[in-house]
């Protein structure tokens, strides 16, 4: 299995887009991870947040292939601890699954398109992060679950 982590917009933070690239680096000795940049819109203040989301469902969709899993990160998504996200990972694995796809979507979410093609969702917290800070933890979390199931000490419990 492949996993790819969409994400809409670029991280101006270095410090943030090194430890991305730093658990990007060590995800990379588990599994092929590819972490895909959607550009931000243009003119996007002269577009409501409606039109938003379509113009960034359609670059999204732009990016999938027909055999594609796409997992959405959404405040309204499944819940897991840690543990139970390696176990989520572990069952697409044996599923079969060639690519597995997470997005994290622009400031205002997802297009329904988007919903409609979405196989499932998770949320991070019932908090609210910025984008930039949401793609290191879903990294961070990808690595910490491979590590679970490798058995290996990264996660304490």
């Amino acid at each position: 299995m492949n996993i790819k982590l969409l994400a809409v917009g670029k991280t101006d933070n270095k410090n943030l887009q090194s430890l991305i690239d730093d658990y990007s680096k060590r995800l990379s000795f588990y599994i092929k991870f590819e972490l895909e940049i959607i550009p931000e819109l243009k003119n996007a203040k002269n577009l409501s947040e409606s039109q938003q989301r379509e113009k960034e469902g359609e670059l999204i969709v732009s990016k999938l292939s027909i055999t594609d899993q796409l997992v959405l990160l959404d405040e309204n998504g499944s819940k897991f601890s840690s543990v139970g996200f390696a176990n989520y990972l572990q069952g697409k694995m044996n599923s079969g699954i060639k690519t597995l796809v997470f997005v994290i979507g622009g400031p205002y979410g997802f297009s329904e398109t988007i919903y409609k093609k979405a196989h499932s969702k998770i949320s991070l917290s019932e908090m609210t992060f910025s984008h930039q800070m949401v793609r290191l933890f879903v990294v961070e979390q990808l690595y910490r679950g491979f590590t679970i199931l490798k058995n290996e000490p990264y996660h304490h419990q």
